[in-house]
């Protein structure tokens, strides 16, 4: 008999819409106890979590979310400036990392939700674009 989970986890996709690896990943976990914190991003966190990127306003905000997001749940977020520049939030590549469990909708609609947040507020490209000195001191 399996060990019982200590979460709940997110309900496995209809068969042929995802390739996520979900079954796997809890088969890796019976096995030889993998890590499947991705597992508790269920459908309805993860409309709360789109919630709260949806509400972020400042850099630090989006920072916080990004450490919370891999602490929380295994997931690496990486937002990077196109090399030919930024003139829009499109030249940013924001990007979750492949990982066993993480349900292809989700690849999709975070970084969705990031560039929406974006669009809202253009203070945070700015701010991203500063950290990483893209702007250079305009001050």
């Amino acid at each position: 008999m399996p060990p019982a989970l200590p979460f709940p986890i997110r309900k496995e996709c209809p068969p042929g819409a995802c390739v996520c690896g979900r079954d796997e990943l809890l088969e890796a976990w019976e096995r030889e106890g993998a890590d499947i914190r991705v597992l508790r991003l269920t459908r309805e966190e993860e409309k709360r979590l789109i919630e709260k990127i949806a509400a972020v306003a400042t850099y630090e905000e989006l920072g916080r979310i990004e450490q919370r997001l891999q602490e929380l749940l295994g997931i690496t977020l990486t937002i990077t400036p196109s090399a030919r520049g930024v003139s829009t939030v499109m030249g940013l590549s924001i990007k979750l990392a492949e990982q066993p469990g993480l349900c292809r909708k989700t690849h999709e609609a975070l970084p969705a939700a990031i560039r929406r947040c974006m669009r809202e507020h253009p203070d945070i490209v700015y701010a991203l674009l500063n950290a990483r000195d893209l702007l250079g001191d305009t001050s």
